[in-house]
């Protein structure tokens, strides 16, 4: 299990509390300071089922400099889109939690990091 987190971020701190409480293994990736690649993301989009735009933090201040409000949604601007989060990445939404069964959360609830916690092998 992996989180990708912000240290300076309220929702990160509460995911991995709630990790630690329960035993958790896992490994910690602090993404501002070992950002994403575009292939990283996209293998973290398809184990979410999500689209880049789906993880966007839109009111931060990259976001509104790249006007990303007005980008297209759709296959043919993915590539775009995947070139600003790894640019950028205090764009991405955060924690995201990958869970063991190859899936991942936007771990931003508890409910969010026991589901995750619930995939692990028995």
């Amino acid at each position: 299990m992996e989180i990708w987190l912000n240290p300076a971020c309220s929702k990160c701190r509460s995911a991995q509390r709630l990790l630690d409480e329960d035993g958790a293994e896992y490994t910690v990736r602090r993404y501002l300071d070992d950002p994403p690649t575009e292939a990283e993301l996209r293998t973290v989009l398809d184990r979410l089922g999500l689209e880049p735009w789906d993880i966007v933090r839109t009111r931060e201040p990259d976001a509104e400099a790249l006007g990303l409000r007005d980008w297209p949604r759709d296959a043919d601007a993915r590539g775009r889109w995947l070139a600003a989060l790894a640019a950028h990445p205090a764009l991405i939404q955060r924690p995201i939690l990958t869970a063991d069964d190859g899936t991942a959360v936007v771990a931003r609830t508890e409910e969010a990091v026991r589901d995750a916690l619930s995939r692990r092998p028995t």
